[in-house]
């Protein structure tokens, strides 16, 4: 292989709060021989997603090592994710990417494979264990860029997570926070296919609006607008929140479930309000779950990897195949655009899935 040069991104300081594209830094190397069983990625596009930045730092390498293990064992595409996926001080940072294949010292791996897996955020990627990645079985009607965000982990948390936690009938009504971000639209727009009441909330006029005029919910609102979140939800619920899909936590959890009606539904797939707040968080009235016998359970994406997959991808190709399902992606062009993205899904900037396109396909 002749001598290349890779650039990558590291971070230069633990990040705690707010992140900040000054705690990011692009180095340069130079990628040495490929060894057996290697394999050489140019990476096309990485997604930007939260997970990189742990509640509790020092927590990291445990809760994702655990978290791999049930990967490892339930998905069916042999996909095994390893405990490098948080950000480390000069570490190349990694994370779920789409690529082409440009050189293989591994039988399973030929050139100009498309392959999705564990890809480092830079121009290429020397992997070295298999299972980290798998074949994608490109379909030439859609974007690479889809298995990053609705063929990918965002549609199957949000398919697996409203039809599986929440266990939907028609005519329910769905409460969904952050729902103009990569699953939260995803959720309303499966709720809306079912015959459920939608409501969902967002960070800005733009963003509501897109929500009702392109998505089909029955209503929005800026919860920034607002002052009161439990008088506001009660306003769009006069009956009662049947199924809350929380992408928030906080205060925003807190008013969901003082508005739900017995035996109501609460699916947390994320809690993005406290990853970068150290202050105590805004926790729900425990009465209230109690006697209203309300639902409330968290979930992994892995979770679904083995019942729910085979129907997730057919039943979610056909709705983007025939325009039932809007697909929204939010996409940054260049290695030096990901601080600023990643930056940008803390500050609600992000529309959608949020996805770098490291180079063209």
């Amino acid at each position: 292989m002749e001598v290349m040069k890779n650039k990558f991104l590291t971070i230069t300081t633990n990040i705690e709060g707010q992140p900040q594209e000054s705690m990011f830094e692009i180095k340069t190397q130079t990628l040495p021989p490929l060894e057996n069983n290697d394999v050489l990625i140019k990476c096309l596009y990485i997604s930007i997603d939260p997970y990189h930045l742990p509640d509790k730092p020092h927590e990291a390498p445990e809760f994702i090592t655990n978290f791999c293990g049930s990967c490892i064992q339930n998905h069916p595409w042999n996909v095994e994710l390893i405990d490098e996926v948080k950000l480390y001080i000069c570490q190349a940072i990694n994370g779920s990417g789409v690529g082409r294949v440009i050189a293989s010292e591994n039988d399973g791996y030929e050139k100009d494979d498309i392959v999705c897996g564990l890809l480092n955020w830079a121009e290429y990627t020397i992997v070295k264990n298999e299972n980290t990645l798998r074949k994608l079985n490109t379909m030439e009607e859609f974007p690479l860029s889809y298995h990053l965000g609705i063929f990918g982990t965002s549609g199957l948390t949000a398919y697996g997570g409203f039809f599986h936690v929440c266990k939907p009938k028609k005519g329910e009504k769905v409460f969904v926070s952050a729902a103009a971000g990569s699953v939260g639209n995803l959720v309303g727009q499966y709720a809306k296919l079912l015959g459920c009441y939608v409501i969902g909330c967002a960070g800005t006029k733009q963003k509501v609006e897109m929500l009702k005029e392109k998505l089909g919910f029955d209503d929005a609102f800026n919860y920034k607008e607002k002052t009161d979140l439990n008088s506001t939800l009660r306003r769009y619920f006069p009956d009662g929140i049947d199924i809350y899909f929380d992408n928030v936590g906080g205060e925003m959890l807190e008013a969901a479930i003082a508005n739900m009606n017995p035996f109501g539904r609460v699916a947390v797939c994320g809690v993005i309000s406290h990853y970068t707040n150290s202050q105590k968080q805004v926790t729900p009235n425990m009465i209230d779950v109690i006697y209203k016998r309300i639902m409330i359970q968290g979930f992994l994406v892995s979770d679904f990897y083995t019942n729910d997959f085979k129907d997730f991808m057919p039943v979610t190709t056909d709705y983007v195949r025939s325009g039932k399902l809007c697909v929204l992606e939010d996409i940054s062009h260049g290695i030096e655009s990901i601080p600023s993205a990643f930056r940008g899904l803390f500050q609600g900037e992000n529309l959608g899935k949020k996805i770098v396109q490291i180079a063209q396909e």
